[in-house]
């Protein structure tokens, strides 16, 4: 097993910030110390935050659960006493400006539908407070920049929970794939599926996911080809399969698309809400290949090179991981390698895939 040290983590970061958000005057309204847990206030209690993320705060060193934001007023009282959460920091979606009273409270995570984010990102802002939003950041680009510019105006800090970014075989990849270890990578094969379960769900209906299974896994399989490669796509071109078309009539099922990088590197990449166990991505290069596989899941990540040189480290929680890092982004002052400008990349390009799929035709991006 390889060392899992600092360097790989602060080489990951630097790999990885294609964009800065704005930081402007944000400084001189922030309390924050060198010494302080941030507290991060969850809006959305489903799942994901439920299972993931409440426990992973509990394992940061930089932050703490103070708050929740739900329109489930069942779940307040569950929430408040597993985590000793006061009244005054339990909001509905309608009472997010009141944080802006609450100086418990520096950061929401917002973890609503993907429609949803716009509205919740920029009522966390006006209320002063910096926000780190699940992916994909929005259903558009516009919507995208509104986010961005909403952020920039109220002079807060806005971060994408891109969380393979902050994985140690990720950041392997990355640096494996930069230096060019065993060449210039030429082809990388990217694919994440699953089954996703009920159609009664707010992920096949078009009006809060924007998409189907490219939204909300493929989003993986595109960042992978994205940070290995250092490049932006200039091509791509999409198919879409659909068996059932009741279930998924509002949304893709599965989509494969390609894309050129301008450097020479091709990527065919698969997502799909029907086929479960697609999981990895492959980089192929002129001296051989390396793989993650699972790539994508919240845990149990594995790798390997054609060398036969190790590709493993420790496990670690992505989401305290990455919370970590954006936490030491607003206590230091330092932009963030996941700003909001690389989420809005992410859905041009999707959007681009997605006109390639209606139109028939490859699309520039």
């Amino acid at each position: 097993m390889q060392d899992l040290s600092r360097r790989y983590f602060m080489q990951g970061a630097a790999a990885t910030a294609l964009a800065a958000p704005f930081i402007g005057s944000a400084a001189t309204r922030d309390k924050t110390s060198p010494g302080k847990k941030l507290g991060v206030a969850l809006c959305g209690l489903g799942k994901l935050s439920t299972d993931q993320i409440a426990p992973a705060l509990q394992k940061t060193q930089h932050c703490r659960l103070a708050g929740i934001v739900t329109g489930s007023s069942g779940k307040v009282d569950e929430w408040r006493k597993k985590y000793s959460l006061p009244a005054r920091s339990v909001y509905t979606y309608d009472t997010m400006h009141r944080m802006a009273d609450n100086d418990d409270i520096d950061i929401v995570y917002v973890v609503t539908p993907n429609a949803l984010h716009l509205k919740h990102t920029v009522a966390a802002a006006k209320a002063g407070k910096h926000v780190f939003c699940e992916k994909p950041l929005e259903i558009s680009v516009d919507r995208c920049k509104q986010m961005i510019d909403a952020c920039k105006a109220a002079d807060r800090m806005l971060g994408v929970a891109y969380r393979c970014r902050f994985e140690p075989h990720h950041i392997e990849c990355i640096r494996i794939a930069r230096e060019q270890e065993l060449g210039p990578v030429r082809i990388i094969e990217a694919g994440f599926g699953i089954d996703v379960g009920a159609a009664d769900q707010w992920r096949v209906k078009r009006a809060l996911s924007g998409g189907g299974a490219l939204m909300d896994v493929g989003i993986y399989a595109l960042q992978a080809t994205r940070y290995l490669t250092g490049e932006e796509p200039v091509l791509v071109s999409a198919t879409e399969t659909k068996t059932d078309p009741v279930k998924f009539a509002e949304v893709d099922e599965t989509v494969t698309w390609t894309a050129q990088f301008p450097g020479g590197a091709i990527a065919y990449c698969t997502a799909s809400f029907k086929v479960h166990g697609i999981k990895n991505f492959r980089a192929t290069a002129d001296r051989g290949w390396f793989e993650l596989d699972p790539a994508y899941y919240y845990g149990g990540i594995k790798g390997v090179r054609s060398d036969g040189k190790p590709l493993s480290f420790p496990q670690v929680d992505m989401f305290a991981a990455e919370l970590d890092d954006f936490a030491r982004c607003v206590i230091e002052k330092r932009p963030t390698s996941v700003p909001g400008e690389e989420g809005m990349q992410d859905v041009k390009i999707m959007t681009a895939i997605y006109e390639s799929i209606r139109t028939g035709r490859a699309v520039r991006v």
